[in-house]
Formats: C-alpha cells, structure tokens, sequence
C-alpha cells in the first residue's frame, strides 16, 4: 500500500503541465554536457549534434520511472524513423551519469540505441524556460533506489540545423509515448535544406 501511494505521489508529480517552455520559432540554448550511450559516457554538444540535421532535445524527469521508462522505451523503438529523418535524439535528466549510464545500456529502456545526458544542476532546463522542481524526500525509482536530485518537466524541443525551436511537444495532455510520435509528426515536418 505504501509502496502505490508513493508511486501515485510521483506520478502526480511528474505529470504536470508545460509552463514557459521555448516556443516554436526561439533559439534554441547550446549546451555541451557528460551523456552516455550504450554504458559508455561521451561529451554531447548541440552545435555539433546540429552540423547534422535536427535534434530531438527531450528533457524528462528521471531515469528509472514510470512515464520516462515508457518513453525512452518509445524512442528507441523509433529511433530508426528519427535516424531516417537525419535528426538525432538526446534525453536530458538531472540525473548523475552514473544512473545514466546504467539506463542508457538498459534493454528495457533506452537499450543501447537513445543517448541521455546528465543536467546534474539543472542549467540546461532552465535555460529551456523548463521549470526545475525539487525532489521530495523518500521518492524511489522503479528500481527501489532513492531519487536525490530535481526533476525536469517533461518536455521535447525539435531543434532545426539553424538552432530555432521548430516545435516544443508537452503538458500534461502528452503522454509519454505520445510525445514520442508528436515529436517525429515535428521532424518529419521540418522542410529539407
């Protein structure tokens, strides 16, 4: 009982409206951070990522939870039509690359295939307009471990070569495997260069 009244608790957490996210048509900020793929860490740069198509910048608020386990599980089943459309796909978490690092190499998750990068401080969601909120104490992930650190609303940025937002897909009227297809509706939409 306890263990669904914390899950309930997340997921209300979790699953709250976009507030002041970029808009379609905004410059999108340049970050460069630690991420990881397969297990092995690596430096992500959105100017470099940019020189070779869009990039899908989805911020999400934990690995290991409910909704962001479904999602990174839906865009690694789609990352074939995202490659397809030459974009590439980025995940960003307050997560530490150690926990990274562990769900990127997941089967069940991102399996080897979604990148996700570690926003320890939170500066890249803020720099998004993503609102940041703070962990509550005692909150575990999926696989039993305590959650200490903030949370990123869940919120996706396509992001064409010229670094302008071409459509930001959140709120809670998107759930986590609909962000996913509204995200590649937005790439696909993107006209060719």
């Amino acid at each position: 009982m306890k263990r669904h009244l914390l899950t309930a608790l997340v997921a209300t957490t979790l699953a709250v409206p976009a507030f002041a996210a970029l808009k379609q048509g905004a410059a999108a900020p340049d970050f460069k951070t630690q991420a990881s793929l397969a297990g092995k860490e690596f430096t992500f740069s959105l100017k470099d990522a940019l020189k070779k198509g869009p990039v899908v910048v989805y911020f999400y608020p934990a690995a290991y939870t409910g909704g962001c386990n479904l999602q990174a599980k839906t865009f690694a089943e789609n990352i074939d039509k995202f490659n397809a459309a030459k974009a590439t796909v980025i995940g960003v978490s307050l997560d530490n690359i150690d926990t990274l690092n562990q769900f990127s190499a997941d089967p069940e998750y991102c399996g080897g295939k979604v990148p996700v990068a570690s926003d320890a401080d939170g500066k890249i969601a803020k720099s998004y307009d993503i609102k940041v909120f703070d962990a509550r104490a005692g909150m575990k992930n999926t696989k039993g471990n305590e959650i200490n650190h903030g949370f990123a609303e869940r919120t996706t940025f396509v992001v064409t070569q010229d670094g302008k937002v071409a459509a930001t897909v959140g709120g809670m009227d998107v759930d986590p495997k609909q962000n996913v297809e509204k995200a590649l509706e937005a790439v696909k939409n993107i006209p060719a260069a």
